[in-house]
């Protein structure tokens, strides 16, 4: 196989409390499966959304025309549709419609098979003070270790 391939969503963790993970395989053309595995996609303004029919798709996600795909090119911010189990797709529907959630991609990767599979997690929106409470914590941990590391 290729190099691995792992898009992360660094500030989903910032502006999101995660509650539970899922893994869910895409359904992709050629040209997009490419491009993923040169690593020419990005997640960073993506989320999820249900359509009427229960079927739910990454809106947003932004994967790059491959280089030689001359007319059988893709739409780069394309509705991807994400692939999960019946029971999985009832839960997080419910989740969202009741309690105000919301389905973010965390992380985009290829598996050993070499499919590409889309890491979500059912997350809850941060209000500014737990933000900030975040970039105390990840401050005092780094002036922390700093100071472990002078007396080595």
């Amino acid at each position: 196989m290729q190099k691995t391939v792992n898009i992360l969503n660094k500030k989903a963790r910032f502006n999101y409390e995660v509650l539970d993970k899922y893994t869910a395989g895409i359904v992709l053309t050629g040209t997009e499966i490419k491009s993923i595995r040169s690593s020419k996609a990005s997640i960073a303004e993506s989320f999820c959304e249900f359509n009427d029919k229960g079927e739910l798709f990454v809106i947003n996600m932004t994967i790059e025309e491959y280089l030689y795909g001359n007319y059988y090119n893709h739409k780069p911010k394309a509705e991807r549709k994400l692939l999960l189990n019946k029971k999985e797709l009832k839960k997080l529907h419910r989740e969202i419609q009741v309690k105000g959630l919301a389905v973010i991609p965390l992380r985009l990767y290829i598996n050993e098979y070499g499919y590409a599979k889309l890491e979500i997690a059912l997350a809850k929106g941060k209000k500014l003070y737990d933000k900030r409470d975040t970039i105390k914590d990840r401050d005092n941990k780094r002036d922390l270790d700093r100071v472990k590391k002078s007396f080595k």
